[in-house]
């Protein structure tokens, strides 16, 4: 088997403002870091369609209609202060949502050992009914669903290093107790979510807190004593990273000052307890990350590990 690289043209099409942080080159970037020879073994997929019933797995009608709708016909459309959508931003959502629903089935379906969707918008600040944070849907918690409903798991991990609190999978996931999330994060920072003591209704939503500037030993601290235990001893079927590589110490958005190699031990880390517990049966998806050179090399490292483990 191999590692799964998502991806599809579409996602070029959601075109943000000038000077906004989520923008087309962010793709550029990782295609451009994943084009050496060493990346060559990548089972390359296009990312197919979602369906309306694949988007209201987490969200309500009114907010599919709500975000389908606002696509304008040119220039951009609003959805809040830091979240815009240009003619092509829905098809590219739901490329991202489609994305994450094959990865589950190819790895689930023994296709594959892993993989990795790198499509934009990102999603795990997308609320039920609320698009915010430069996300429309919640493509994590989506496919988690995805995976209790259509493939009969009932234990589920997101583990999510982004640099921001995944507000948007916690509220989707807050009553489900079939998944458990685990996000380390920045804190104070955007969006102000991410407490120690939100825990979710079944006790199943871990928060790590880090503080700015804390770097390497309080990241590995977090994830090696605090969050990955939790999730070895409840043996998940299959796990699902939020990869935001917003924490490193060139990005522009945040303070945590993580290097690129910080990236590399947190996924050799997580891919450790995915052997251990589910065949090692992981599906990455690109969130944050706005450093291009950083994203670039970070995101690259992640990759060439899943290949590595994914063989």
């Amino acid at each position: 088997m191999t590692t799964a690289l998502y991806s599809h043209p579409d996602c070029d099409d959601h075109v943000t403002p000038p000077g906004h942080p989520e923008q087309v080159a962010r793709l550029a970037a990782m295609r451009e870091a994943l084009s050496a020879p060493e990346f060559d073994p990548l089972d390359r997929r296009d990312a197919p369609l979602a369906t309306e019933a694949h988007l209201r797995l987490a969200h309500p009608l009114v907010h599919v209609d709500r975000v389908r709708d606002a696509e304008p016909k040119e220039g951009f459309a609003q959805m809040d202060a830091d979240t815009a959508m240009a003619p092509g931003s829905y098809n590219a959502a739901l490329r991202g949502v489609g994305a994450n629903i094959a990865a589950v089935d190819a790895v689930l379906g023994g296709e594959v050992r892993n993989a990795f969707v790198t499509c934009r918008p990102p999603g795990h600040h997308a609320e039920k009914a609320k698009p915010m944070g430069f996300c429309l849907f919640s493509n994590v918690a989506i496919a988690a669903l995805h995976a209790l409903e259509t493939h009969g798991l009932d234990r589920v991990a997101i583990l999510d290093f982004d640099v921001h609190h995944g507000n948007g999978t916690q509220d989707v996931l807050w009553n489900e107790s079939r998944v458990r999330f685990a996000s380390s994060h920045e804190m104070p920072l955007y969006p102000g979510t991410g407490r120690a003591d939100e825990r979710g209704a079944f006790e199943q939503i871990r928060n790590a807190a880090l503080p700015p500037r804390s770097g390497s030993a309080k990241m590995r601290e977090a994830w090696g004593e605090y969050i990955l235990p939790w999730i070895t001893e409840w043996e998940p079927q299959l796990i699902l990273v939020s990869a935001g590589f917003d924490a490193h110490g060139d990005d522009p958005l945040a303070t945590l000052s993580w290097s690129t190699e910080d990236f590399g031990w947190v996924t050799g880390k997580l891919l450790d307890v995915a052997e251990r517990v589910c065949e090692g049966r992981v599906v990455s998806t690109l969130e944050g990350g706005y450093d291009l050179q950083a994203l670039g090399q970070s995101a690259a490292l992640h990759t060439k590990i899943l290949m590595e483990r994914g063989s």
